[in-house]
Formats: structure tokens, C-alpha cells, sequence
């Protein structure tokens, strides 16, 4: 049986399902299509991309599968992409919401984020080696593009109705709260690593008080990017190893993926737990027949440790860098984050 998924309203008045599929990483496609249509016929909704995971296309094949088949209309699904850090100035981001649309084989995207604050140039012959070791490319900084530029053109396409909402990723409190100010077309959701070891508490309450809801990519410490990027030094962190999640998924006969997303939906902060694991992705949904006591939920809540996962060292020194609280004096491998 299907499960019924929640949303949060977006101040767009669309609706933003509670959860869905990320696909950060999914670059083989054959892999991709499988997981996708297990997701669908699961019953996931939402289906969250990005230029830069190179996927958008096959993600536009299988949708077009299903909507040709008449198993799915297209607002049936709810699409997140985003705009890459190297096409940020105006007449870029008019061609990339293009292109996108196009890959996606969609009239509209439902959801649109300027994926980092840090405009950017790179120099790499080979964009997936790119994906997989950001210290293969060079960068050249754009510091004189702004915000409210980029932003500007996204409320062109927000007017005419090829995005339907407009939000941003990885963007810290004052760049959410400056582009908010000048903006005519509000942000409607931000998107960024948010798990029990990096809850965003502070972001999530201005969030609230700005009317734009939250997606927590990395719900359950995104585990895939120790095999997808090996070689790099990561932050160390498994929220699944957690011994609260361990004794609570114990409780509840559930995963401990399961219990982190059930938290994080708890929260009313949208999930994309990323697959393409058929099982796992089937697994990941199974999460609507169940609810985290209070006490339980504080539990998690009440966890102390603090572990920023995606650091973006590829981006340290732009005016733009948005977290403050990385040691950028600590040497590690430049590429211990992805995007």
C-alpha cells in the first residue's frame, strides 16, 4: 500500500512533501532508473536533483515513462533542482534553468534553489571526476556576482511559471536573511545538511520566522559518501551508529535510518535520504506507521554530539564561504565535501 506523505506549505501556497528521494551521487544510470522506479511505485512524490549530480536527464526519462504510461500526472511529483555555483551570473542562470527544464522534460520545476552562495568558475576537463574529487578542478572566485542578481532572473522564470517556487542551499543565516530583504519573490525553503549531529535549530527558527520551510540533506549522515569519495578526509560522524538510534530503533523494530528520518519528519523539516539501493529505498519510506513518543523524540533532541559533515573547503576564502564555524586552519583534503 502507498503510504499517504505529509507536506508544509511553501508561501508559494504549493505543497511541499515531508519526503523524498536525494540523488546526490546516483551517477550511474542504469542504477538510477531502477531506483526511481522503485521509489515511485513505492509512493515517493518528491524527487530532489541538481545540475551538478548530472542526473537530471535520466530523472526526465523516467518521469516521462510514467507520465506517458498514465501512471502519474505531472503534478503528481514534486521537483527540486538547482542551480550550479558556476552559472550564477544573470545570463548563465537564464541558459541553466533552460537547459534544465529541458533535461528534465518538464514544462515547470516545483522548486528551484540556488545550490551554494559561493559564485565560482572551474577548470576541469572531466565533470564527473570533478563529482568525485573536487581537487581534479581549478576555481576562479566571482566575488562581484551578488545574490540579488542571481536572484533576480530566478523571479523572472518564478513569474512566468516555469519555477514555482524559489529557495536557496547551504546559504548561513545572514545571506538568507540579506537576500530575504531585497528579494521580491521570497525564498520559500532552505535547503542544508541537517541530521541529530548538525540540527540547525537557529537556521530552522529563522526559517520559521521568515515563512520558508526546511529540507535536511544528509538526514541520516549521508553514509554513501565514504564510498562514493573514499580517499577523502571526511569529517568523522554516523549518526546511525548513534547508541540513542541504536536503542530506539531496538524500541520501535525500526532501522536506524528509519528512526532519523521519523525524527526529522517530527521536526516538519522535509527529508531526502539518498538510494539506489532497491531495498533500502523501499525501506527509507517505511516510515509512516509509527511516531516517536515525546520523550523519545527528545531523546534525540537532547544528543550532544556537534559534527558538521560537509565542510566546502573547495569554496574556503570566497566572500561568500558560509559557515563560520569551520576550522579552515586545520590542513585536511581539500575536496572532504560534496555538493
Amino acid at each position: 500500500m502507498v503510504p499517504s506523505i505529509p507536506s508544509v506549505a511553501l508561501n508559494s501556497g504549493a505543497r511541499l512533501p515531508l519526503f523524498g528521494l536525494g540523488t546526490w551521487t546516483a551517477m550511474n544510470a542504469d542504477e538510477l532508473k531502477i531506483a526511481l522506479r522503485v521509489a515511485i511505485d513505492a509512493g515517493y512524490r518528491l524527487i530532489d536533483t541538481a545540475a551538478f549530480y548530472q542526473n537530471e536527464h535520466v530523472i526526465g526519462e523516467i518521469l516521462e515513462e510514467y507520465f506517458k504510461a498514465g501512471k502519474l500526472k505531472r503534478s503528481d511529483v514534486f521537483i527540486t533542482t538547482k542551480l550550479p555555483f558556476n552559472s550564477m551570473r544573470p545570463a548563465e542562470v537564464e541558459e541553466s534553468i533552460k537547459k534544465q527544464l529541458a533535461s528534465l522534460r518538464v514544462d515547470y520545476i516545483d522548486l528551484y534553489l540556488i545550490h551554494v552562495p559561493c559564485p565560482m568558475k572551474m577548470d576541469v576537463s572531466d565533470t564527473k571526476a570533478f563529482q568525485r574529487k573536487l581537487t581534479t578542478a581549478k576555481f576562479t572566485f566571482e566575488n562581484d556576482v551578488d545574490h540579488i542578481d542571481t536572484w533576480s532572473v530566478m523571479e523572472k522564470y518564478y513569474k512566468s511559471g516555469q519555477l514555482k517556487a524559489l529557495g536557496v542551499s547551504n546559504f548561513n543565516a545572514k545571506q538568507i536573511q540579506d537576500l530575504y530583504d531585497l528579494a521580491e519573490v521570497k525564498p520559500a525553503n532552505l535547503q542544508v545538511e541537517l541530521h541529530i549531529y548538525w540540527p540547525q535549530h537557529q537556521l530552522h527558527e529563522l526559517c520559521k520566522k521568515l515563512n520558508m520551510t526546511v529540507t535536511a540533506y544528509a538526514p541520516i549522515g549521508s553514509p554513501g559518501r565514504l564510498t562514493f569519495r573514499p580517499d577523502d578526509n571526511w569529517p568523522i560522524g554516523s549518526p546511525m551508529e548513534d547508541l540513542v538510534v541504536v536503542e530506539l530503533g531496538k524500541k520501535y523494530a525500526k532501522t536506524p535510518a528509519q528512526i532519523l528520518l521519523r525524527h526529522l519528519l517530527q521536526r516538519d523539516i522535509s527529508v531526502i535520504p539518498k538510494s539506489t539501493n532497491p531495498d533500502r529505498v523501499k525501506q527509507n519510506i517505511n516510515i509512516f506507521d509509527f511516531e516517536l513518543s515525546p520523550t523519545d523524540q527528545k531523546k534525540l533532541l537532547d544528543v550532544q554530539k556537534r559534527v558538521r559533515l560537509f565542510e566546502f573547503r573547495f569554496a574556503a576564502g570566497h566572500r561568500y564561504y558560509p559557515f563560520d564555524d569551520v576550522d579552515l586552519s586545520k590542513k585536511g583534503d581539500e575536496a572532504d565535501d560534496g555538493i
